[in-house]
């Protein structure tokens, strides 16, 4: 029997089974699962049970809230095998790499607990005689957390962990491709002490998404997902008053330069554009190689290609899975299909592999001699494709890079610590590595993107969270002492 997956809101297991979904096993093909589809009215209750939790959450202690974080953080790291066995059954991605999106996650728990530091205000005494001056971070109220398919446990964990930690309360809506994650962290939090109706979850597809972004109790906007939804939900619900953090795509450059390990490198750019079969937006998708070391870092790549293990999940010797659905994966091998007709040079074409039964496998796929205007370069094709173009110069690679109309994530590889310092200054993405292909923060730094990467001024988790999640108010103190009141119409004076 097909198992359903509901909604959680106000603590309760809930939602009318009249509209659902399909969940896929993307390593059989074969629905195991379905998810309720939420109403308008579904979310209305989410929202409204959030907006009712949100004053007694707010007035909690610090210490308690800190407290739920401890737990949850045990419970993580205690049923780790568990939650990433729920994120293969539904996103494919192997075993491994499930149980790494975990550990990541539970960062952003660790970061939240320090909850006492992050909320402390400042303050100024004696800014005029007997005049005192104080700032507290309090919490905009209900926020709304929407979240792709990628990573259904480490995004989530982005949001949620930090808007909780400053006194929010949350609905999140989780991608409906594999939506079991969130319930289970739902669950994990409730076990972690934390009270009803502070994390509700609700489940569907684009009428769960407009409720939350036209709701008036919702104050703030968290997502992740394509550009052109993230730009479209950052401007409908800016336009609607609310606060708006929405990460879109990514097209990742590693630039690879003539002093680099060759080997090291063709290593690197294997494991950044082929882990969990290229769906993360922090995936190298362009190897940009300076000089004359393209045929020989092509060549590397290639035989690391060869000897890569493509299969289910959950099988160990498995190093990649498949895509999340059919659809996605014909998609992808569409981009590879059109290359050569493009120009490009079909070095490996990972769509002639073969596999048994009908999951939804494909094999990598290795561009040479890509340029800008083919649509494997402009396009994000968030999948195991990986386009390779020839530079002549540092200055045209950092220019090719400026250039392009995303700015996640890009990396160099360099022996030259001049050279990588120069490029930390010349480049206009917002996370760089240095010899690092996928420089994601670590949980007390912040993470985003620069142009059509990020819509919103916020990026998410870590410090910039904290500014996110909390409005400023600024107090100014006077006692009265002995001194005889005067009437002064002026403008107030700091002397």
């Amino acid at each position: 029997m097909t198992t359903t997956i509901r909604h959680i809101i106000d603590g309760a297991e809930t939602g009318d089974a009249t509209r659902t979904l399909p969940v896929y096993d993307p390593a059989t093909g074969a629905q195991h699962r379905e998810v309720v589809a939420a109403s308008t009215a579904d979310v209305e209750r989410a929202i409204a049970a959030a907006k009712a939790a949100q004053p007694a959450w707010r007035a909690s202690s610090l210490i308690k809230r800190a407290d739920v974080f401890f737990r949850l953080r045990q419970l993580l790291a205690d049923r780790t095998d568990e939650l990433a066995a729920i994120v293969t059954s539904e996103h494919g991605k192997v075993l491994s790499d499930a149980a790494g999106e975990v550990s990541r996650g539970i960062e952003n728990v660790e970061f939240a607990a320090g909850l006492l530091h992050h909320l402390k205000g400042e303050r100024a005494e004696q800014v005029s005689r007997g005049i005192d001056v104080h700032s507290v971070k309090q919490p905009v109220g209900v926020v709304a957390a929407i979240t792709p398919f990628n990573f259904p446990v480490m995004v989530p964990l982005w949001m949620v962990a930090s808007a909780i930690a400053c006194g929010n309360t949350v609905v999140l809506k989780p991608s409906e491709k594999d939506p079991s994650a969130a319930i289970w962290l739902a669950k994990a939090f409730q076990e972690a002490g934390l009270p009803d109706g502070v994390l509700n979850v609700i489940n569907g597809d684009r009428e769960a998404v407009d409720a939350l972004v036209d709701s008036k109790d919702v104050a703030a906007i968290s997502f992740v997902g394509s550009t052109p939804i993230a730009e479209a939900i950052y401007r409908r619900a800016s336009a609607n008053g609310k606060r708006v953090q929405a990460l879109g795509g990514a097209k990742n450059h590693m630039v690879v330069m003539p002093d680099a390990d060759i080997d090291g490198a063709a290593a690197a750019a294997v494991s950044a554009a082929y882990g969990s079969a290229g769906e993360r937006c922090m995936a190298v998708s362009v190897l940009v190689a300076v000089g004359d070391i393209a045929d020989d870092l092509v060549d590397g790549i290639r035989s690391r290609i060869e000897q890569l293990r493509i299969g289910p999940g959950t099988d160990p010797a498995s190093e990649m899975g498949p895509l999340i659905t059919r659809e996605h994966r014909d998609r992808v091998a569409s981009y590879v299909a059109g290359a050569a007709a493009e120009g490009a040079t079909v070095v490996v074409d990972g769509t002639r592999k073969a596999f048994d039964g009908n999951g939804f496998f494909i094999g990598v796929s290795l561009l040479d001699d890509v340029r800008p205007g083919m649509k494997v370069y402009e396009d994000e094709i968030f999948g195991p494709v990986l386009a390779v173009v020839r530079v002549a110069s540092y200055q045209e690679a950092v220019d090719l890079i400026n250039a392009n109309a995303f700015g996640n994530g890009t990396a160099i590889f360099t022996r030259d610590g001049g050279t990588a310092r120069q490029f930390e200054f010349d480049i206009e993405v917002g996370m760089v590595g240095v010899n690092v292909p996928i420089p994601v923060p670590v949980g007390a730094f912040s993470f985003g993107g620069w142009k059509n990467s990020l819509f919103g001024d916020s990026h998410i988790y870590g410090p910039e969270s904290i500014h996110f999640y909390t409005r400023s108010k600024v107090v100014t103190t006077h006692w009265p002492d002995h001194t005889p009141a005067q009437v002064d119409l002026g403008f107030p004076s700091n002397h």
